[in-house]
């Protein structure tokens, strides 16, 4: 199975909130196949359908329990505080302290269609956040502190990314 290209910053679908998934059927499921290959590749622990430039609702992850994926993920509730160094396959090389909520619950589908309520803590709950950041449209840039967001966007202007190329195209798109 091909892996598919990981959209990079300055790619305007990161930016945009995506759509439910409405129907769970082959076509999905070759995909999800296809994210699972992608992300091992990269390699990352988790990867939003956006990041692959499809504008729907889930995400495959795996942090050493096998493949998994959460469709139509939604935070019930998050709880605590725990700060760690992340890093995003969309903003490579960036490495960024980031608090975050220790603890998160997520209702979502299970790639059967039956409802699913998974807690998550610590590096589990972490994956969560930022995968369902990407489904909302938003950046691990967008959780720095404006010191550490300039210095980030300083790093990606220095390798290309987000910035308008002549002919108006954007790098790494």
């Amino acid at each position: 199975m091909a892996t598919h290209t990981i959209r990079v910053f300055g790619d305007p679908g990161l930016r945009r909130p995506v759509a439910p998934v409405t129907e769970i059927d082959g076509a999905l499921v070759k995909l999800i196949d296809a994210m699972y290959e992608t992300m091992y590749a990269a390699p990352g622990v988790g990867l939003a359908a956006n990041q692959v430039g499809v504008q729907k609702r889930f995400f495959v992850y795996d942090v050493g329990d096998g493949p998994n994926v959460l469709i139509n993920p939604e935070i019930v509730e998050a709880a605590g505080e725990w700060s760690y160094e992340e890093g995003c396959l969309s903003l490579p090389g960036l490495g960024f302290e980031i608090v975050r909520p220790k603890v998160v619950t997520v209702h979502a589908q299970a790639l059967d269609g039956n409802d699913v309520v998974i807690e998550g803590d610590e590096l589990l709950g972490r994956v969560f956040l930022h995968e369902i950041d990407h489904l909302d449209g938003l950046l691990m840039i967008d959780r720095l502190d404006k010191r550490d967001r300039k210095r980030a966007l300083r790093e990606l202007r220095e390798q290309g990314m987000g910035v308008p190329t002549p002919g108006g195209r954007r790098h790494a798109l």
